[in-house]
């Protein structure tokens, strides 16, 4: 069953966040958009790099109105150690959430049983508490984070516009499409 337009399972986990510790839960993120990126585990290769990406457009996700949270399996102490080691990931000023017990992956299915790690997983939330996107892959497939910008700002945009779809390639700013009998076999 496909997680999209379902509400997120309820949660309460640590995260590492500026400097201190933090707890992060469905409450706690509930009025405002949210980007989960899970990760394999911490201190890994593709990872901070991904990290990094994120912390290069956290400014874009900001002015969208949205907070960027990355979760692995890992806790969040070593989330500590990892922002403090790691150049890369010392860029993140966004909660980096640890989920030792596999909660947070298992309720977002994407968390390999025999490895105990996280899929590579994109899900955008809205202010609600409900998916509206949900991107999964292969672990050796590192994401590009302008796309999920792009998505925030879709979802963000016919959320507001009741009616619109947004087009393949769609960017803040182009045209949308009003659906209709009219179209139908015209596009």
């Amino acid at each position: 069953m496909s997680l999209i337009n379902t509400t997120i399972a309820p949660f309460k986990n640590e995260a590492f966040h500026n400097g201190k510790f933090v707890t992060v839960s469905n409450e706690s993120i509930k009025g405002k958009w949210n980007v989960f990126i899970f990760m394999p585990a911490a201190f890994t290769f593709n990872c901070p790099t991904e990290v990094e990406d994120a912390a290069d457009n956290y400014a874009e996700f900001q002015k969208a109105g949205a907070e960027v949270f990355i979760v692995t399996t890992d806790t969040h102490f070593a989330h500590k150690v990892w922002h403090e080691t790691s150049p890369a990931v010392g860029k993140a000023k966004f909660p980096l959430i640890g989920d030792p017990t596999h909660a947070l992956t298992r309720a977002f299915d994407v968390h390999i049983e025999e490895e105990g790690l996280a899929l590579r997983g994109t899900f955008i939330i809205n202010p609600e508490g409900v998916i509206k996107t949900a991107e999964v892959h292969s672990n050796e497939i590192a994401r590009d984070v302008k796309e999920t910008v792009r998505k925030l700002k879709a979802a963000q945009y016919t959320a507001a516009n009741p009616g619109q779809v947004c087009p393949a390639k769609w960017n803040e700013g182009s045209k949308t499409i009003a659906p209709s009998i009219d179209l139908v076999g015209k596009i």
